[in-house]
């Protein structure tokens, strides 16, 4: 049935639902997990922008990074209590709706699971979280949003 899950984690939890579905078919499949959390990357005029922060103070895209490396790990060690296997964890910077489906085809998973914020007023996200939306509508294998 399923192979490779992926399962698009921010350390929300919508996100934390999503990778507890994701161990349910891990259990009746056995297939390998993938964490991935993405984060904004800021341009270097972005960063830029912050050149009144205090001495010591980190650049945002190092931060964020830091950020995401602590949800994946996180969110791996809450799988192996659940008893997941055989999990990686991955984290990029970017747009998340374009990584989390870039990253989906270049490890040809089988599904990609993602959570969703919840009712938004925008047109993009009526139902679904912008992100899950973009996702949805835009991954080559199939998407169970939670």
């Amino acid at each position: 049935m399923f192979n490779r899950i992926l399962v698009a984690i921010d350390g929300s939890s919508g996100s934390l639902k999503a990778l507890d579905k994701a161990i349910e078919f891990q259990q009746l499949t056995e297939a390998e997990i993938f964490l991935l959390c993405v984060y904004k990357h800021h341009s270097l005029f972005e960063a830029s922008l912050s050149i009144g922060r205090p001495p010591g103070m980190d650049i945002p895209d190092k931060v964020l990074s830091e950020y995401a490396k602590d949800v994946v790990k996180h969110a791996k060690e809450l799988a192996k209590s659940h008893g997941a296997t055989k999990i990686r964890g991955f984290v990029k910077a970017g747009r998340p709706s374009k990584v989390i489906v870039k990253f989906a085809q270049d490890k040809e998973a089988d599904l990609i699971v993602v959570g969703t914020r919840g009712t938004h007023s925008d047109k993009d996200g009526i139902l679904l979280g912008s992100v899950s939306h973009r996702v949805a509508s835009q991954a080559k294998c199939p998407v169970l949003v939670v």
